[in-house]
């Protein structure tokens, strides 16, 4: 009983750094925007996000109950298997954070949940309908949604100003990027601070503590939007400048636009209860609200990073909690290993980020890249294109020396 004990107080203290980790590598989704565009000051941002996100913990456990009660059975899930499950969802957290990347801390624990229990008891105690059906389509179809939201909201909002002071008009977007700003922050604790609530419930559950289909205790509640609120409040600064300058360059317009139609996705499946990546609904939203802007653009090539990253943080996630379970399986031994492991790998991790450090000070202070490289059917073009009519004849005109250029040579008479 008292190593069982033991191992339930790991769990939840590792589903909390979990939660902790959650809040700094999602802060970008409520506040980049709002800092890239100068609407907020760094820290004044990230606190109240912060504020916003705890006050969000406490409105729905519809979330919570997916996790707990949906994804997998809870007959024959020990704590053992939660505790790995939370240990890839760390890693695949921090090894992300690391290279700058916003993939979904909510995909990385579910991923974790579901390759944990496959190795401890088979695909049968993962339920396939809720994984489709609250999983993978909101993943794939909140972009797209976010996204066309952003972008006609974008265009909407050019086109209602285009006749209004510029300076007021800014102003203005510059409020209300506040407030949706707000808005997001207040979504994001609805949905996101509920997993861990889910999870540690699922883990009482498992020991025995609560009974099955139990409602997450306040404790539970309380303790994950705290955990939450600490991590949004560190601000995970290399992700934000991702999200903020990396991906686009928005206007205070497309800020607000952005972060309205994300909130409005994210609220709206708090309240069916699907387990929503913010992070893939508020970068869909930045990827519309760049693209609806007249001259806007998206730079590619850090999207494709991204969506590379988003698709493998599942199966990545499952893997390393499937051999953390593995290990786990030898006994006590096996879990002070992976924890031990655990530990050492999150300091490495944060040694390695200390190389180059990004915070409040200089998270802006990020030169846009280049035009990327044109493809291959544009050089095609252009080299069989000929030149404009005048050019050949101009740049022959260029190399004739003016009469009176000093460095031209002297004239000969005939």
């Amino acid at each position: 009983m008292e190593s069982f004990s033991l191992i339930l107080a790991i769990v939840v203290v590792t589903a909390l750094a979990f939660d902790f980790t959650n809040g700094f590598h999602d802060t970008a989704n409520a506040m980049a925007t709002t800092i890239s565009t100068g609407a907020l000051r760094p820290k004044v941002a990230v606190a109240m996000s912060a504020v916003l996100n705890l006050v969000g913990a406490f409105l729905s456990v519809e979330v919570a109950n997916t996790i707990s009660k949906g994804l997998v059975d809870e007959a024959g899930i020990r704590p053992e298997v939660i505790f790995a499950a939370l240990v890839g969802a760390i890693l695949w957290n921090l090894l992300t954070w690391l290279v700058g990347l916003p993939s979904s801390s909510s995909h990385a624990l579910m991923g974790g949940l579901i390759g944990a229990t496959v190795a401890s008891a088979g695909f049968g105690a993962v339920h396939g309908d809720v994984l489709v059906t609250k999983v993978l389509i909101p993943a794939i179809a909140a972009p797209l949604v976010a996204g066309l939201a952003a972008m006609f909201a974008t265009r909407l909002t050019y086109r209602m100003g285009r006749n209004a002071d510029a300076k007021a008009s800014e102003k203005g977007y510059r409020a209300g990027q506040i407030a949706s700003a707000g808005l997001v922050s207040l979504a994001h604790g609805t949905n996101d601070a509920q997993k861990t609530m889910g999870i540690i419930t699922l883990a009482l559950v498992a020991g025995g503590t609560l009974a099955p289909d139990s409602d997450p205790p306040m404790w539970v509640i309380l303790s994950a939007g705290i955990a939450i609120a600490l991590g949004t409040y560190l601000g995970g600064w290399r992700i934000i400048r991702t999200m903020g300058k990396g991906l686009t360059d928005l206007q205070p317009q497309q800020g607000f636009a952005a972060q309205t139609s994300a909130a409005t996705v994210i609220l709206a499946s708090s309240h069916l209860g699907f387990s929503l990546s913010t992070t893939h609904s508020v970068s869909g939203s930045v990827m519309g609200a760049g693209l609806g802007r007249k001259g806007g653009v998206v730079r590619w090539s850090t999207a494709t990073r991204m969506f590379v990253a988003w698709g493998l943080t599942l199966p990545a996630a499952a893997l390393v909690a499937a051999i953390a379970e593995w290990v786990c399986g030898f006994g006590n031994w096996g879990t002070a290993v992976v924890a031990v492991f655990l530990i050492a790998s999150s300091a490495a991790i944060w040694k390695i980020s200390r190389r180059e450090v990004v915070d409040h000070t200089n998270v802006n202070d990020h030169e846009a890249p280049g035009a990327e490289p044109a493809g291959v059917v544009t050089q095609a073009m252009a080299a069989v294109t000929p030149p404009p009519a005048g050019t050949v004849s101009d740049e022959l005109a260029a190399t004739i020396p003016a009469p009176n250029d000093p460095a031209s040579p002297a004239r000969t008479s005939v």
